[in-house]
């Protein structure tokens, strides 16, 4: 039996878990908008919707509705604190456990005025985005440096146009 396992092996109890670095925060970014902004965004989507409307009919103005309906409630509704985790398995946040070996690099970056923390992830959606207090920002670099490699990778083209786009829109 080539492929036997050891007895020892087999005797032998999984590792325990052990938390390394644990700290609660919001479980997205958050940024309330103005009254200017929403009235900007609808009539961008307004007009979006005709043109689209008279090319394709109405299943495309369907789409901008709900995603504007969808940016809406994400946009007023204030995110819940949640518990994330750098244990010795892995990144858990709340009760999800993202294990070493399916992460590649780590960096940090700033958006709505939070702190966040990117992990490239080798599974969809490919990242992982924690928000993070910064005053434990050394201790989760020198946590996570340990498994990770720390360099940040350049924006992608959705990147790059999304800010673009965000520039162009009201505070």
């Amino acid at each position: 039996m080539p492929n036997a396992v050891p007895e020892e092996t087999m005797s032998q109890p999984p590792a325990k878990e052990e938390t390394l670095l644990e700290w609660a925060a919001p479980s997205r970014p958050f940024k309330r908008r103005s009254r200017d902004f929403y009235t900007t965004l609808i009539a961008i989507a307004a007009l979006l919707g005709v043109i689209l409307f008279l090319i394709e009919g109405f299943m495309p103005v369907l789409l901008i509705i709900s995603l504007l309906f969808l940016f809406y409630v994400l946009s007023t509704i204030e995110p819940e604190t949640i518990t994330y985790k750098i244990t010795s398995f892995g990144i858990r946040v709340e009760q999800s456990l993202t294990p070493w070996d399916m992460m590649g690099r780590f960096w940090f970056t700033k958006r709505f005025g939070s702190e966040l923390l990117i992990i490239e992830v080798f599974r969809l959606p490919g990242r992982i985005e924690l928000v993070i207090d910064p005053a434990v920002k050394p201790k989760i670099t020198s946590v996570i440096s340990k498994h990770l490699t720390h360099e940040e990778i350049p924006p992608s083209l959705m990147d790059k146009f999304s800010l673009r786009l965000s520039k162009l829109l009201p505070e």
